[in-house]
């Protein structure tokens, strides 16, 4: 059973709706109902989230700008004994934005940390999606410039694991255009204003997505990104891994170290390549 009021000194992650407040699960409107205060990135916008469900508690913002001063005044409260609510305008807070500080300051000091799950914009991206799931990469937002973004993306062009990526409205398009020129026309999905009125979904390879993005009037809401992973390529010839033997071989490598480096540069087995040599 659920206790009947928040222990004390702890810090509460509560999750909150993406948009459809039916999300909201009843442990959290507890919670929120329960502790001496709401610490949020918009006292308005989660003050007309409790307002909507009847419930008072005092708010204090807590958001990238003012984290370095406000952190330590939350946590002196919490080491005399209050207990808050940690809550970001939608989804899971510490997830791409400053509520993992808090945390980490937190726990540092020994105080409770306390999640109470719910909606995620990464996990409802990639349930949908119809990408490979078992094995992803969350990347976050991307640099802002274009060539850093596009650099960035070209240190993940070989990464095997579904790529998620948050992006804003403004920079979606040349987002989508920075990541077919660095992985070329894979497989994606887009997942825009998720669970909202105007909620959007669609997989499609990038061309695909980058038409779609080019021919709507208006794009409004932050949109997840979900991309596959780099395909996986086929093991190189054993005249390719003669060549490469003979210069790591030149090189000064011994038989072992060359069969070790040529098995990462070709996909080959280390064994059958060590083998190799020694014929």
């Amino acid at each position: 059973m659920p206790p009947s009021s928040p222990l004390r000194g702890t810090l509460y992650v509560v999750a909150t709706p993406l948009g459809n407040r039916e999300d909201l699960s009843a442990r959290a409107i507890r919670v929120l109902g329960e502790v001496d205060c709401v610490a949020c990135e918009d006292t308005r916008h989660t003050g007309l989230l409790l307002r909507g469900l009847g419930i008072e508690t005092p708010l204090t913002s807590y958001f990238e700008h003012n984290e370095r001063t406000k952190g330590p005044d939350l946590l002196k409260r919490l080491s005399k004994g209050e207990t808050i609510a940690l809550v970001a305008d939608a989804g899971t807070p510490g997830i791409s934005d400053p509520g993992f500080r808090l945390v980490r300051d937190a726990r540092a000091l020994g105080l409770r940390v306390i999640p109470i799950p719910g909606p995620s914009a990464l996990t409802t991206a990639l349930s949908v999606s119809g990408l490979p799931t078992d094995r992803f990469l969350f990347v976050g937002f991307l640099p802002p410039r274009a060539g850093a973004r596009s650099e960035t993306l070209l240190e993940l062009a070989e990464r095997r694991e579904t790529l998620v990526v948050y992006e804003s409205p403004v920079r979606l398009l040349a987002t989508l255009e920075a990541m077919k020129a660095a992985f070329g026309d894979r497989d994606a999905f887009l997942c825009r204003e998720a669970t909202k009125v105007h909620e959007e979904y669609l997989k499609a390879p990038l061309s695909g997505l980058i038409a779609h993005i080019e021919a709507s009037e208006h794009v409004k809401g932050e949109a997840v990104l979900v991309v596959g992973g780099a395909p996986e390529k086929p093991p190189a010839s054993e005249e390719a891994v003669d060549l490469i033997v003979k210069r790591l071989r030149a090189e000064g490598l011994t038989p072992s170290a060359a069969a070790k480096e040529a098995a990462r540069l070709t996909g080959r087995r280390r064994r059958d390549i060590y083998r190799r040599i020694l014929s």
